[in-house]
């Protein structure tokens, strides 16, 4: 278990993180999600004592990391996959690792043999590809048998096979009772793999909750919409809250309003509808809603904004 209390984090006058408490249970998969810049690195450093809070604690099983006899055994976490000397082979490496914790050559083997490293084992890490050297990261990871485990960006840089392998991985640690804490910026993998979502953003949480709460609890009906009158369509709708964007062949997004309504308001109007299909809405949508106002380097937006319906598209006429 990981318990956060009121942990902060500055750095001079710029605060990375803020007043932040949230626990991680065991016997689940964690995931933890945030803007560039939002203190996620921090504030994972800060559980593995590789930065000091500036205030407040963290506690890693019962206690700060550094007062664990056997760190490597409580806590295993995959940080900087870099982090290592590239002339030493991976199995030099974890053999390395291992001498410095009491752990066997054994478990040395065991490790790299799960994360598929046996036929580069005896190779220079200087040579690895970024893909491997992912996987040399979670080796040294698991090398304890840890009861927790941490890994930041686990799938960065692995083909599809080892994406699955990372998220197979976490939710049979998780399934062991152990606690599993990552993070990722692939939305699709980390729906497939989290069972609860802690967000941070500007340094603060925005959101701790099971994962199907976060998506509910951005749920907003989405209809899309195909028509040869999407103007009509559109000033057809006008009520409170609704609102669409006009995209390319006669296709509407609708906001607000639901499909059998957009239906029979069509079907007043006496407007052809071809295609009327409901959107379900996906954990990437609901971490853009909940971040919209916390993302510190911005992009210029290109993506059109929905208008009300009763106005016009943003079309020119």
């Amino acid at each position: 278990m990981i318990e956060a209390h009121g942990l902060s984090k500055r750095y001079g006058a710029k605060s990375a993180v803020d007043n932040v408490s949230f626990t991680v249970q065991p016997g689940k998969v964690t995931g933890f999600l945030g803007p560039n810049g939002a203190g996620k690195s921090t504030t994972m450093r800060m559980i593995v004592g590789l930065d000091r809070p500036t205030s407040g604690k963290v506690l890693v099983n019962g206690q700060p990391y550094a007062r664990h006899k056997a760190p490597l055994r409580e806590v295993g976490a995959l940080l900087d996959a870099k982090a290592v000397h590239t002339k030493r082979s991976a199995y030099n490496h974890l053999r390395a690792m291992a001498a410095t914790h009491g752990i066997s050559a054994k478990r040395v083997n065991e490790v790299i043999e799960l994360t598929g490293l046996g036929p580069v084992a005896k190779k220079r890490v200087g040579g690895f590809s970024l893909g491997m050297g992912q996987r040399l990261g979670i080796a040294v990871a698991l090398l304890g048998d840890p009861h927790t485990v941490i890994l930041d960006e686990p799938v960065n840089g692995l083909d599809p096979e080892g994406v699955l392998w990372v998220r197979h991985l976490a939710r049979g640690l998780a399934s062991e009772g152990r606690t599993v804490f990552l993070s990722s910026h692939l939305m699709s993998e980390m729906a497939q793999t989290a069972d609860h979502l802690i967000v941070i953003g500007r340094g603060r949480i925005i959101a701790d909750a099971p994962i199907t709460e976060i998506i509910a609890g951005q749920d907003k009906i989405r209809t899309l919409v195909r028509t040869d009158n999407p103007r009509d369509l559109l000033l057809a709708l006008d009520a409170p809250g609704v609102a669409g964007v006009e995209k390319e062949g006669g296709l509407l997004e609708i906001t607000g309003a639901d499909p059998r309504s957009i239906a029979e308001t069509a079907l007043e109007r006496r407007i052809l509808v071809y295609e009327l299909t409901p959107q379900q809405v996906s954990l990437e949508d609901a971490y853009m809603e909940l971040t919209r106002d916390d993302v510190e380097y911005r992009s210029q937006d290109l993506v059109q904004e929905p208008v009300p319906a009763g106005t016009a598209s943003g079309k020119g006429n």
